[in-house]
């Protein structure tokens, strides 16, 4: 029962949906049903606790693949920075495919450690 949550959901809307269409062409009162009926499973959809995939440390400890990103006229790079505390950046490297951690928010310039290569400076932005 793993997605249970989305799967009340969409059965919710879809018969939402579904109700309204029939009570515009087929027969109201049908057409009532079916739309009650939606609103219950999106009611239920909605109280049913979202049962996340990961724990708190999977997701505190993700780290994107190491790849390297494809050509597209100059070298690519990837940045993604974490929101809750402790703030870290972690700098995918297109050319190299070098992953790289640093503590903090993006820094203003980097320079990949594995090829040497210039990926941003704050003044060409």
């Amino acid at each position: 029962m793993k997605n249970r949550r989305e799967n009340f959901l969409i059965s919710g809307i879809v018969l939402i949906v579904f109700g309204a269409l029939f009570s515009l062409g087929v027969n109201i009162a049908m057409g009532g049903v079916v739309g009650i009926s939606g609103i219950v499973c999106f009611i239920i959809g909605m109280s049913v606790p979202s049962q996340m995939g990961m724990s708190p440390e999977a997701v505190a400890e993700w780290k994107p693949s190491m790849e390297r990103l494809p050509d597209a006229g100059r070298f690519m790079y990837r940045v993604d920075v974490t929101i809750d505390e402790p703030i870290k950046s972690t700098i995918l490297c297109g050319p190299c495919g070098n992953l790289e951690t640093v503590d903090g928010p993006r820094p203003s310039e980097y320079t990949c450690q594995e090829c040497g290569k210039l990926l941003w400076s704050s003044e060409e932005e």
